[in-house]
């Protein structure tokens, strides 16, 4: 309903924009409503009728209806009630509504509906009433009061931000009819559009379809007062627009003649006299005469002047009490409301998946990616995000194919069960790496697109370091890629330049305050850090943690005494243990070592530093632990970055950043959707360093696709190297933070690899393979099957059934891929599948989602490897002997040393996070198969505190990489033209 108020605004009111009043439900009955001033009867070109007035018979006058309805069809669209007067009606709908409501609330007890109203005149009646109906119904309500002489801009704009208010459920306008244009009448969402009055969802009341619409409260109220209509005439005076055209179709409902005139229309009043019902729809001109209706007729203003006027229209003998529109028309509003209420607390539940899949046409030979990726056309990211059952305000789009999903959806499905947990994890690897990526993206298409269960793949963001240096991109490959796949490798929505930009805030806060302190009296340096502003000193919020931390409990900056103050404004930071280094998205081997601080602004303070890439970043390794916004700003606040000179650890909290580093991260924490060529969906998100940290995608991509899959649905995640680093990584730290188990560990294995660990000639990345590779050699693969047969041993010490995935490539014999699962069967996989996803998309694949569909309802005996209180040097042991196989351990006295200190330090019981070569199940990359009676040396022990792990090096651990000699971006190119990416894989 749109109100129109008439009068005068007063001038002062109108000079100055009211603000929001938040109303909550109350006990008092609703006084009657104010009469109001006019309903919204904005011009529209009427349909001309026999006569040359406006006549309009039946269901006829407007197309598409279809013959009259049988008499009173549509009771359940407004809502009827039993007769006994307007106000009897108000009273009982409006008793009905607040029972509806309370039942609402009831069974959703975390609810509170809220309707927001936007008013732009200074009726405060029409304010009153509506808040007073409110209140008797139970809903908050809040009015938007703006001034008068608002625009249309203005209007928009306030509408355009209730309608992303989560905590708004409905909305409504209380205009000047001058400002009820289409343009401000479709800005309401339709899903909030409590007045019926956008052109959706009067195209739905149109059209029938009435299940998907609301009626306009004024329109309802008119139908509430009329009973019989069957046969009878109509005449609608001034009464066009939205509201117009939602009355004559309800009246044609019942089967009623209907007459429409404007008020200026010469037949006006040889129509008065001959029909049943007039219904006024707006306000009458002064210059225009009502006069000569005959007795007995029916009539209905929707307009105040009329009626407070007592004009005499003929005989009055009419069946609708003066104030009964305006009664009704408010309580019909919060009836809609009410009605809006079900329909978004249905489409906050779970919804079943309308996925519409994409076709595949494979061609042979397989083109490169790129071009397979061009090929096909995905769908628009709001599409899919519909087709999959996330609501409009759950996504933020980046352009046509990604889209951000926001962690609100959690809150929404909490009740509802996850589905099955998948994990690919793969064998030792060759330097060219055996698909696990490509594997996660076919065994998702097979489920969805073939055998039409929901899945989801959760991927890892790729680094661009890599893009443009030598190992290419990560989003799968041949007929099993995500796509856009130059989107996925490039920049993507920026989470890892976030992750850059606060990491070096960060560094760059470190080194400023080392300086400061070095240059600075305690004083100066305090008198800076608590400035006075506008003659007031105050402590900001984390200087007060900080205080705390230091046990000193006072609030006010002049009662530190000078110890205090020393003790808050010093860090003393020993630049020998910073272990903070900045970051750079890029493959940059001069950064390894550095120095900085040369410029004599920096007064002498020198020291050597390096660069790591960006995705070996703590931040990044956070990112993918993370449960939520507040959990991942806690441990941003845990990062240690240094030591003090008494040996104590400094923290991002106690530098004062956490806050800054958290608002730079806001957006990053919220996963990418994306799609797989056959069009299902895809969830991008974190890519930490495999070694030096965890190699998983987030926790947060995995929660909210486990609640979107639905509890028979799967979600297929992917553990960076080969499972003795990945997946053990997986189960011990990820498992940890998310609290979630896998049904099933896919194994991916290639011939190629195999034959590698089976004793065939080196694989070298850009060099064409060897002929033992490309030819067939039995012996090879059956000596290269220990590797696979401890990988399946690796995987069951966590309880966890496994299904080994043979990656098959066209120089793979027949009898070499049932040699591999013929052995992998018997060394305990619970089955082993040849795969042929690259060349045939998700096709190539369903034998594989078959088998893992039966093996995620087996057992399931979950554990985990070894219990967290035990000491850093024992959880190490149990590592390396357990899954590397090794003899023993041997720290240098550097790692003993650091883990002595981070035991004193209370980080004893986090997890272990080990950084190993990925190529040899043993710290030495030329030792294939299954090497054993080693020792495996630790040569030092670090700590990512906020992450929540320790991580121990076996051996050196470059976390920057170099460009070879000739990198990708050779081949990589821009066509001015067509703005299409060349050369990318």
């Amino acid at each position: 309903m749109v109100i129109f108020c008439c009068k005068k605004a007063e001038a002062k009111a109108a000079e100055r924009r009211g603000g929001e009043r938040g109303e909550r439900a109350g006990g008092a009955p609703a006084p009657p409503a104010p009469r109001l001033r006019s309903v919204r009867a904005a011009a529209a070109p009427p349909l001309p009728s026999r006569s040359g007035g406006m006549r309009e018979r039946g269901a006829a006058a407007l197309p598409g209806l279809g013959a009259p309805a049988p008499a009173r069809p549509s009771r359940g669209l407004c809502g009827r009630h039993p007769r006994g007067g307007g106000a009897a009606a108000a009273r009982k709908i409006t008793e009905n509504a607040k029972k509806s409501l309370a039942s609402l609330k009831r069974q959703n007890p975390q609810l509170e509906p809220t309707l927001a109203i936007v008013q732009a005149h200074n009726d405060h009646l029409i304010q009153e009433a509506n808040k007073n109906f409110a209140k008797e119904v139970g809903l908050r309500i809040i009015h938007i009061c703006l001034p008068e002489g608002s625009s249309k801009d203005e209007i928009v704009s306030e509408i355009l931000r209730l309608n992303e208010d989560p905590n708004v459920q409905g909305l409504a306008l209380d205009l000047p009819e001058s400002l009820c244009s289409s343009k401000v009448l479709n800005a309401v969402k339709p899903e909030k559009d409590v007045d019926g009055l956008s052109s959706v969802n009067l195209g739905h009341l149109v059209c029938g379809d009435v299940y998907d619409c609301l009626v306009p409260p004024t329109v309802c109220a008119v139908m509430e007062l009329l009973e019989n209509l069957g046969g009878k005439t109509v005449l609608l005076v001034g009464a066009g627009g939205a509201v117009g055209a939602a009355l004559q179709s309800m009246l044609q409902r019942e089967g009623a003649v209907i007459v429409s005139c404007p008020w200026k229309a010469p037949q006006l009043q040889s129509e008065l006299r001959h029909v049943d019902v007039v219904v006024f729809g707006s306000m009458k001109p002064d210059d225009v005469p009502v006069s000569g209706i005959k007795p007995g007729t029916t009539i209905i203003s929707c307009s105040h002047d009329m009626l407070s006027e007592k004009r005499n229209y003929g005989q009055q003998n009419t069946s609708a009490a003066e104030n009964a529109v305006g009664s009704l028309a408010i309580a019909m509003r919060m009836q809609n409301m009410v009605k809006t209420m079900e329909r978004w607390i249905q489409s906050h539940q779970y919804r079943k998946w309308n996925l519409h899949c994409l076709k595949l046409q494979p061609l042979s030979p397989v083109p490169s990616d790129i071009e397979i990726s061009r090929a096909q056309s995905p769908k628009a990211v709001d599409v899919l995000a519909k087709e999959i059952g996330l609501l409009t305000d759950e996504i933020e789009i980046y352009g046509q194919t990604k889209a951000k999903v926001r962690l609100s959806l959690l809150e929404r499905l909490k009740d509802q069960p996850d589905g099955k947990y998948v994990l690919v994890a793969g064998i030792t690897p060759t330097p060219l790496g055996e698909g696990k990526s490509t594997v996660t993206v076919g065994l998702v298409q097979a489920l969805t697109a073939h055998l039409k269960i929901n899945s989801f793949a959760c991927l890892r963001q790729p680094s661009q370091g890599p893009t443009f240096g030598v190992k290419g991109g990560a989003a799968g490959g041949g007929y099993a890629q995500v796509i856009p796949m130059e989107e996925f490798n490039l920049h993507l929505t920026g989470d890892i330049h976030a992750i850059t930009a606060a990491n070096n805030l960060l560094a760059a806060a470190i080194d400023a305050r080392i300086l400061h302190e070095n240059t600075q009296s305690d004083k100066s340096l305090y008198n800076r850090l608590v400035p006075v502003v506008n003659g007031m000193r105050g402590f900001s919020a984390i200087q007060l943690a900080r205080l705390r931390k230091l046990g000193i409990n006072k609030t006010d900056p002049e009662t530190l005494t000078e110890e205090e103050i020393s003790k808050f404004a010093r860090l003393d930071i020993d630049p020998s243990t910073i272990t903070w280094q900045r970051v750079v998205d890029t493959n940059d081997r001069f950064l390894r070592k550095i120095t900085i601080g040369q410029a004599s602004t920096e007064k002498g303070f020198v020291r050597q530093a390096q660069f790591d890439i960006a995705v070996a970043s703590e931040i990044m390794a956070i990112l993918a632990l993370t449960t939520s916004l507040q959990d991942m700003r806690e441990r941003l606040g845990k990062m240690v970055v240094a030591n003090g000179k008494k040996g104590e650890p400094v923290t991002v909290e106690d530098l004062g950043v956490t806050g800054a580093l958290a608002v730079l991260m806001k957006d990053a924490i919220k996963p990418t959707l994306m799609q797989t060529l056959e069009g299902t969906p895809v969830f991008v998100h974190a890519g930490p360093f495999a070694n030096i940290a965890h190699g998983n995608s987030s926790v947060l991509a995995d929660k909210i696709a486990l609640k979107l899959v639905g509890e028979k649905g799967f979600v297929v995640t992917e553990a960076g190297f080969g499972a003795d680093i990945g997946m053990e990584k997986f189960f011990n730290i990820k498992c940890r933070a998310s609290g979630l188990f896998p049904s099933v560990v896919v194994l991916v294995a290639t011939v190629r690899a195999l034959k590698m660990h089976g004793g065939g000639p080196n694989v070298t990345a850009g060099a064409p393979l060897k002929k033992e590779y490309t030819e067939e050699n039995l012996q090879l693969v059956a000596d290269g099957c220990c590797n696979l047969q401890k990988q399946i041993q690796i995987t069951q010490l966590f309880g966890v059934p496994v299904v080994v995935a043979l990656n098959v490539f066209k120089t793979d014999s027949p009898a070499e891929v049932d040699l591999v699962c013929k052995i992998a069967k018997q060394s305990g996989a619970f089955d082993a599948v040849p795969c042929n996803h690259w060349s045939a998309g998700g096709r190539g694949a369903v034998k594989l989602a078959q088998a893992v569909e039966k093996a995620a309802n087996q057992k399931n005996s979950f554990k985990y490897l070894y219990n967290l209180e035990l000491p850093i040097v024992e959880k190490i042991r149990i590592i390396a002997q357990k899954v590397y196989g090794a003899q023993d351990i041997e720290l240098s006295p550097l790692a003993q040393s650091q883990v002595d200190r981070y035991t004193r330090q209370g980080f004893g019981n986090l997890p272990i996070c080990m950084a190993k070569t990925h190529l040899s199940l043993s710290h030495q990359p030329e030792r294939k198969g299954v090497p054993t009676g080693f020792i495996l040396p630790i040569s030092d022990v670090r700590a990512s505190v906020g992450a929540g792990f320790i991580y121990p090096l076996v051996g050196t651990m470059s976390t920057m990489p170099g460009l070879p000699t000739r990198p990708c971006f050779y081949d990589i190119d821009l066509d001015p033209i067509t703005e299409q990416v060349e050369g990318l894989f």
